[in-house]
């Protein structure tokens, strides 16, 4: 892979005391593994696209999954009191949330999660609040529970090449109870996936208002809640208030900050002891059981022994960031990007350059065919999307870098 020297800035100094894995420069070949994101396109196509990490996950984690493997035995296991004490602790210590261990259910990742919630809050034909563009996984809820979707738009506004989201508060009071259904459950995204965004502390606030007013229960999903760049800080929704917390459902997993995705183990944090009865019930009769793999990583992950490693990954996820917003200034003239504060994913827009007819087709099909680099379709996270795409900055500088320069050649 051959970069352009003045493009490639060196990487950001990571502190490799005690860690055997400090250097994400590293590539580590994917191709040869059944994993989704190397094996989707040809060989010739860079994945910029489905968001896990092109790094090893730290080695406590991989200590305690090879020791598991040499015992031998894989039999059934549940959750330990060990791990559901930890994801408490991990509440008090971040963010100063005190949670007890009683209010945790294991789940199999979070779309398992949110989709559990949905069917304990909502009967057939109730109403459930998104705000698009977001995840994908969300925009599904509606159908597959039976419910009605109402959406909220996210309000762009451009700043030069730089580009951020904000609620529409009219919008979103509109959406409420809209299209004849009672608004049972709002599905948030917090940190935002794919702006990157983090919610403010009074926007958090306004919306728990209106939910609490619409007897309107809060699943916040909120997966990337480690992955902080530059600094930025992050409250969880059920933290703003007891009353709030007992309106909410909180998920939170190890899968995203540790790229222990494939391992699919995540929580619900549910206070309320009959929101939460309802949700266990659910998980239940649904079968969603976590592996017993999952669970030893995510008892390892949040056991402290990774926070040195995750120090480092997200200096060098900054720098990748910032990278990444100061070539799109640079070198690709007519888009857009936003300069997330949490996740390893940025959302750019190339309406301008559809416009002018440089993209004839979607910015995903057009960087696919012309520059062999595969992005998310922005039309996957909804209404606004169609002319954006999402971009994983997760991977080694030299692959960022390549992939930025095809796409400037392909323009050009």
């Amino acid at each position: 892979m051959k970069v352009r020297a003045d493009l490639l800035e060196p990487s950001t100094t990571l502190n490799t005391e005690g860690n055997d894995l400090c250097c994400f420069d590293a590539p580590v070949e994917r191709r040869q593994t059944h994993s989704l994101k190397w094996t989707r396109y040809p060989k010739d196509v860079l994945p910029l696209w489905v968001a896990d990490m092109d790094f090893m996950a730290p080695e406590p984690i991989r200590q305690v999954l090879r020791s598991a493997v040499a015992h031998g035995v894989l039999g059934y296991e549940i959750p330990g009191k060990k791990l559901l004490e930890r994801v408490a602790a991990r509440m008090q210590s971040l963010y100063g949330w005190a949670v007890s261990p009683d209010w945790v259910v294991a789940v199999p990742g979070l779309v398992a999660g949110f989709k559990a919630a949905a069917r304990a809050v909502c009967q057939s034909g109730d109403g459930v609040l998104l705000q698009p563009p977001v995840y994908p996984p969300f925009l599904e809820v509606p159908q597959h529970t039976g419910t009605v979707g109402q959406f909220a738009p996210l309000r762009p506004v451009t700043e030069g090449h730089k580009l951020r989201y904000e609620i529409a508060w009219d919008v979103f009071e509109t959406a409420l109870n809209s299209s004849g259904a009672h608004t049972a459950m709002f599905l948030l995204c917090h940190p935002h996936n794919p702006t990157g965004a983090i919610y403010s502390k009074a926007d958090l606030q306004r919306m728990a208002g209106l939910c609490l007013q619409n007897d309107t229960v809060i699943c916040s999903d909120e997966i990337h809640n480690d992955l902080l760049l530059g600094g930025a800080p992050h409250l969880p929704f059920a933290a703003l208030a007891p009353d709030i917390a007992l309106r909410t459902i909180t998920l939170v997993s190890p899968s995203k900050t540790f790229n222990v995705a494939g391992l699919f183990c995540g929580f619900a944090i549910i206070p309320d002891p009959a929101l939460r009865a309802r949700y266990w019930s659910v998980v239940q009769s649904l079968g969603l059981h976590v592996n017993s793999l999952g669970l030893l990583a995510a008892e390892a992950a949040f056991s402290g022994e990774c926070e040195s490693w995750l120090e480092d990954l997200r200096r060098y996820l900054t720098a990748n960031r910032d990278y990444l917003v100061e070539f799109v200034a640079r070198e690709l003239a007519g888009v857009r990007v936003t300069v997330p504060q949490a996740t390893y994913l940025a959302w750019l827009d190339f309406s301008e350059l559809v416009r002018a007819g440089r993209i004839a087709t979607t910015p995903y099909r057009f960087f696919l065919d012309k520059a062999k680099v595969a992005l998310n379709p922005g039309a996957d996270f909804g209404p606004g999307g169609d002319h954006c795409a999402r971009l994983n900055f997760s991977c080694p500088r030299a692959t960022l870098a390549e992939a930025l320069q095809r796409m400037g050649k392909a323009l050009a």
